[in-house]
């Protein structure tokens, strides 16, 4: 299935040298995720940077009882126990290559493009990344955990792909353990990264991390002395 919207937030000059993409939680979109980062932080744009905020199809979703959400893919149950619903997570992580394609058609190197979300978000940047399209700058997941059994750990293409994950240690819908385990299995395979524990926080994004978020991304997508000959 194809993204139901896709909201592109231009870098200022004329052309972009890198990209973020940020994947919505479950039941979200990417005008509510949008929303949400612009409510923390304010309106944000960069000079070489665009963003993506995707918005996932509307499809059946076992968890609510088989009724329709806006969701990346299927999950047969919440919780890292039960083997992932592989179906549905390659039909998304299709739809993030193809995404991925365009904008290296649009001259924005693939080393140069990094990819996150929250929770289900998260965990299919994880996919995406180490996965369906190895060699991006960096990837991120907040508030996000992967499968015991997780495709990602027996097929994983990028360990050389930087990791950034934080997580809430009050979030009492996906607990902080089941974010370290992935964390502590990715390591296991010699992915770099850094896990950051938020306290005080539950199953959402405070301004805080938001900040620290965009700092790290800053750090792996600086501007190149290109960009800065088209600001001047």
């Amino acid at each position: 299935m194809a993204f139901t919207s896709l909201i592109k937030i231009p870098q200022t000059s004329k052309v972009a040298s890198a990209s973020v993409i940020f994947l919505h939680g479950s039941g979200d979109t990417g005008q509510g995720f949008l929303n949400w980062v612009k409510f923390l932080i304010g309106d944000f744009k960069s000079p070489h940077t665009s963003f993506y905020f995707p918005t996932a199809p509307l499809r059946p979703y076992t968890p609510l009882k088989g009724e329709s959400s806006y969701v990346w893919f299927d999950r047969y149950s919440i919780t890292p126990d039960v083997p992932e619903h592989i179906e549905t997570l390659n039909d998304a992580g299709e739809q993030i290559k193809l995404l991925v394609d365009d904008i290296v058609a649009s001259g924005v190197p693939l080393n140069r493009i990094i990819i996150g979300g929250f929770s289900m978000g998260g965990a299919l940047a994880l996919h995406s990344a180490f996965r369906y399209a190895p060699g991006l700058g960096a990837v991120f997941a907040l508030s996000s955990f992967l499968n015991k059994n997780s495709a990602v750990y027996s097929e994983l293409r990028a360990e050389s792909t930087p990791l950034y994950m934080a997580h809430g240690e009050r979030d009492t819908m996906v607990p902080i353990s089941w974010a370290k385990k992935s964390f502590e299995e990715l390591t296991k395979l010699n992915v770099k990264g850094e896990f950051i524990s938020l306290g005080y926080t539950l199953h959402e994004i405070k301004k805080s991390e938001l900040q620290g978020l965009f700092r790290w991304i800053e750090r792996y997508l600086p501007p190149l002395e290109s960009d800065t000959s088209q600001s001047s």
